[in-house]
């Protein structure tokens, strides 16, 4: 039964209006009086809103004209759904007139565009690229940082008459008691004197090859020929006459050049890269990391270098640790027992530097690497890759497949040691084969 007059007859769509299917709101119009049947009381309840595509004015319920005025207020609590002058979309899309699938909103009556799902794959991603160029940029940072600190002032292309590379890679490691850049107070505490110049105090071959680390100490009292060479600075050549004279005074006539042409022709071992680092740098490399546990099998007390220790386990600073390393009158062996000692302290410096409590703490490894590279001298091919080699090296030593050892001693002549010549052949073959070392040091 329609309850509309008949004029009012048909489909509603075609007579009042577009709805909110057009884009453009509808023109007011004159609406004559109706008389109207009244109204049934019913339930109130929620209408539902048909799509507006349809063309549906919402405006109309029961027969009544609800927002023009026309007919009975809606019950309280009432929503029809439509938003006075308000226009929705083109009716072309879904459900929210703006071809896409949102929500409704606030109390607005309009609609928010649904968030999508975060994407944590993506973030983690994203995360992990930032980290990685992160940690690129600060090694590349600190590559040329430390390479900037190196003194590259060994030229090794001046020693003549050198014995061919075997296999693997072969250190001179030289400790030296120069001064330089110590105060008058730190000569003072660390008792190093003030003489001009600088001496070898110590002098070691490490050879990095596949069969492990071998350190080997010369004595610095060795008794050893001083070859024909040629000047590190004045580029003459000097003519050997067969001069026998003790390891450090080679350092002392012509410097670094000389010393490793006189190693390398009374060893027949080639080598290949050159490190010195003097009293200073040490010292501060021990403070940097805050100090090296050793364990001292027997207490001894020497004046000269300040050594005063108790045996057993402890903790030596920079200052302990020099004494230590110097310490030569206190022993039976005097040289041979020092150059243990000096072994014995720089692959536990090394073991316990490499650590990932230095490497990964900048406020320890920039004041450590700082420390070294300042007074560290290295000849002009040395890369810090090759350091790096040499420092891991070091500290393989004290592990299963490393040796550490003497020159072989053979007696003494005139107050110097000479070497067994037999043992240092076979020495020295076992080092350029690469082959595991069985020679037994002093």
């Amino acid at each position: 039964m329609n309850d509309w007059p008949d004029r009012r007859t048909g489909d509603r769509s075609e007579r009042y209006g577009r709805g909110s299917a057009s884009s453009q709101p509808e023109g007011a119009r004159s609406m004559p009086h109706i008389q109207r049947r009244p109204a049934q009381p019913r339930t109130p309840q929620r209408p539902q809103v048909p799509p507006q595509s349809q063309g549906y004015d919402d405006r109309y319920q029961d027969g009544g004209y609800q927002d023009g005025g026309y007919g009975h207020s809606p019950e309280p609590g009432y929503d029809s759904g439509y938003n006075t002058g308000q226009v929705y979309g083109s009716g072309s899309g879904g459900s929210d007139g703006r071809g896409g699938g949102g929500r409704r909103g606030g109390g607005d009556g309009g609609y928010v565009q649904g968030r999508p799902a975060p994407d944590w794959r993506r973030r983690i991603k994203l995360g992990a690229l930032v980290l990685v160029v992160a940690v690129l940029a600060v090694s590349i940072s600190t590559y040329f940082w430390a390479d900037s600190k190196l003194k590259r002032e060994v030229d090794l292309s001046k020693v003549i008459e050198r014995p061919e590379s075997g296999d693997g890679t072969n250190y001179l490691i030289v400790g030296s008691d120069s001064r330089e850049g110590m105060s008058a107070e730190e000569k003072k505490r660390l008792r190093t004197g003030s003489a001009e110049g600088k001496r070898t105090d110590s002098m070691m071959i490490l050879h990095d090859g596949s069969n492990g680390p071998t350190l080997i100490s010369l004595p610095r009292d060795s008794n050893v020929e001083i070859p024909t060479f040629v000047g590190s600075e004045s580029g003459k050549k000097f003519q050997g006459t067969g001069r026998q004279v003790k390891l450090n005074a080679a350092y002392a006539e012509d410097g670094p050049e000389l010393l490793v042409r006189t190693v390398e022709f009374n060893t027949g071992l080639h080598i290949d890269h050159y490190v010195e680092i003097g009293f200073g740098g040490f010292a501060k490399i021990v403070d940097a990391i805050g100090g090296v546990e050793m364990d001292i099998p027997k207490a001894f007390k020497d004046k000269k270098s300040g050594a005063d220790f108790q045996a057993g386990k402890q903790t030596l600073n920079g200052e302990q640790s020099l004494a230590f390393v110097r310490t030569r009158y206190a022993f039976a062996g005097s040289d041979l027992d020092r150059t243990k000692n000096q072994q014995k302290f720089l692959a536990a410096l090394a073991s316990q530097t490499a650590t990932p409590s230095t490497i990964l703490n900048p406020f320890k490894l920039y004041p450590t690497m700082g420390a070294g590279l300042d007074t560290l001298i290295v000849d002009k091919d040395m890369s810090l890759w090759a350091l790096g080699n040499m420092f891991f090296a070091m500290k393989g030593v004290t592990g299963g497949e490393g040796t550490s050892m003497n020159m072989p001693i053979s007696g003494s002549v005139g107050g110097n040691l000479v070497w067994d010549k037999a043992k240092v052949k076979q020495l020295v073959q076992q080092l350029n084969n690469d082959e595991k070392v069985t020679v037994k040091g002093n």
